[in-house]
């Protein structure tokens, strides 16, 4: 049997934690306000594609491919995004809480995050050079050996990383955010 194609369809308020989304290939299409938590997405193809209000909670995402996929207003708890199909991985995020997810390893030049919460996010040895963080809270997100060269702070708080293991070079930050930065240092500055 051969995977289902779908493409330009809306699917709205479906809850797929009772019963899983069909495998197959999703092109140009779009989720509102369906319920995806504990469900497993794996081996299914994402292109083009757009979740809204869509709860993503400890979902399997094992060999999914995520390509030009937009999720806004998401909840995506506890995700392993290093479980994805990483050819032509490409995502965005606009006000979703990521927080407890993991992009660990992953090839993301140039990608957005806006107005979200990725507490205790794990970046460690990603390639997030060229990257946008606008008004994202950070807190106890993990850097280690990544790369940040190029990326754009200035608008987001509660980041802590050690400048001397991860990669920051050309990358933005505002004088208050900038105090993240010495943190390992453990001094006060008035």
């Amino acid at each position: 049997m051969t995977d289902m194609i779908i493409e330009n369809k809306v699917f709205d308020g479906f809850d797929y934690s009772e019963k899983e989304l069909a495998k197959g290939s999703y092109d140009d299409c779009t989720f509102v306000n369906c319920n995806f938590s504990h469900s497993d997405l794996s081996n299914i193809d994402f292109m083009e594609s757009k979740f809204a209000n869509c709860d993503f909670s400890l979902v399997k995402i094992s060999n999914t491919s995520l390509k030009n996929v937009k999720f806004e207003n998401c909840k995506l708890l506890g995700l392993n995004f290093s479980d994805c199909n990483d050819f032509l991985l490409s995502v965005e995020f606009e006000e979703c809480n990521l927080n407890f997810t993991s992009f660990s390893k992953l090839k993301l030049k140039g990608i957005e995050f806006r107005d979200c919460s990725m507490q205790e996010i794990d970046f460690a040895e990603a390639d997030l050079s060229k990257s946008l963080f606008d008004n994202c809270n950070l807190d106890r997100a993990i850097f280690s050996r990544t790369n940040l060269e190029k990326s754009d702070f200035r608008t987001s708080y509660n980041y802590s990383f050690d400048p001397e293991t991860n990669r920051i070079k050309n990358a933005k930050f505002s004088m208050s955010g900038v105090m993240g930065l010495l943190d390992k240092y453990d001094i006060k500055v008035e």
